[in-house]
């Protein structure tokens, strides 16, 4: 991703108004608009760049559709999905090809980006609606699946070829899912439970060791990703701000949001400080500068 022009050019673009310097720093953690309000359906959600640092998020003036964000935060339709369908999360494996999570239609699916052809990567009849998911190296999957109705959820793993492994089902409300800067420790919040577990992934890809890693009294969980030097980054929906712990499940810091209905965000820009979040209520994206920049920077 560093030695890509085009990427290097776009985060460029908008680190301008957020470089590091002394007149400057006051601006750390302070939460700016990016997109204007009511471009997106209160489904806003999964913000992802691709490798040449495209930003995509899901249901553009209305569901079903992948909107692209350009650096000046205007936003043009990209992709309309097969009827029914409705997208969660964004993630793109080592090729390049898109997948989202269709927690519509129960499915999670392929985008392929050269033609736009979409199509179902995997699918199970024991899925409840794949809502979030991360990806690792060697392009597996790892999804939320939570069930609603009943306050409980499961956890999937997707091998090559679209193989769903069920690795657990003995959660509460999962959601927000992300790896470790490692990818020995997968985090995985529990909405309605308020809980953050983490586990140890082996080399697999099988998870074992669930330990509660945070539990909060109040607000929900959604969307969560972590910096370089591993610390958790978790949207608090309903609160309005973005939650920073430490490896440990300290608490560094709230980032405190303009909207309340938090739902996802990704790290970008120039050095991977920035971090754009996605909101619901605002129908909209906003922004922060951050001190540690994004795993994978």
């Amino acid at each position: 991703m560093k030695n890509n022009f085009a990427f290097l050019s776009f985060c460029l673009f908008l680190s301008i108004p957020f470089l590091t310097n002394a007149q400057d720093f006051q601006r750390l953690f302070q939460a700016e608009d990016f997109t204007k309000e009511n471009l997106f359906t209160s489904n806003i959600e999964g913000p992802c760049f691709d490798a040449a640092g495209n930003l995509y998020v899901v249901n553009f003036q209305k569901d079903g559709t992948i909107g692209l964000v350009k650096p000046d935060g205007s936003v043009s339709l990209f992709l309309t999905l097969p009827e029914g369908s409705i997208a969660n999360s964004i993630k793109f494996d080592s090729k390049g090809n898109m997948y989202l999570a269709d927690f519509a239609k129960h499915n999670v699916l392929k985008v392929n980006m050269k033609n736009k052809k979409v199509g179902v990567y995997a699918h199970s009849d024991a899925f409840n609606q794949p809502n979030d998911f991360c990806i690792n190296k060697k392009d597996q999957l790892f999804v939320s699946d939570p069930n609603w109705k009943e306050s409980t959820g499961k956890l999937w793993r997707i091998d090559k070829g679209g193989k769903p492994v069920l690795l657990t089902d003995d959660m509460g409300t999962t959601n927000g899912i992300t790896l470790s800067p490692d990818e020995k420790t997968l985090y995985v919040n529990e909405s309605v439970q308020r809980k953050i577990w983490k586990f140890t992934v082996d080399e697999k890809g099988n998870i074992s060791n669930k330990t509660l890693f945070a539990e909060f009294p109040d607000f929900g969980f959604d969307g969560m990703k972590c910096d370089r030097e591993g610390n958790l980054y978790a949207t608090r929906y309903g609160k309005g701000v973005i939650a920073v712990l430490d490896s440990a499940g300290k608490m560094i810091r709230e980032v405190q949001l303009k909207g309340k209905r938090c739902s996802n965000l990704v790290f970008g820009g120039l050095n991977g400080k920035l971090v754009f979040v996605t909101l619901q209520d605002r129908k909209g994206m906003e922004i922060f500068r951050n001190d540690i920049p994004g795993m994978g920077f």
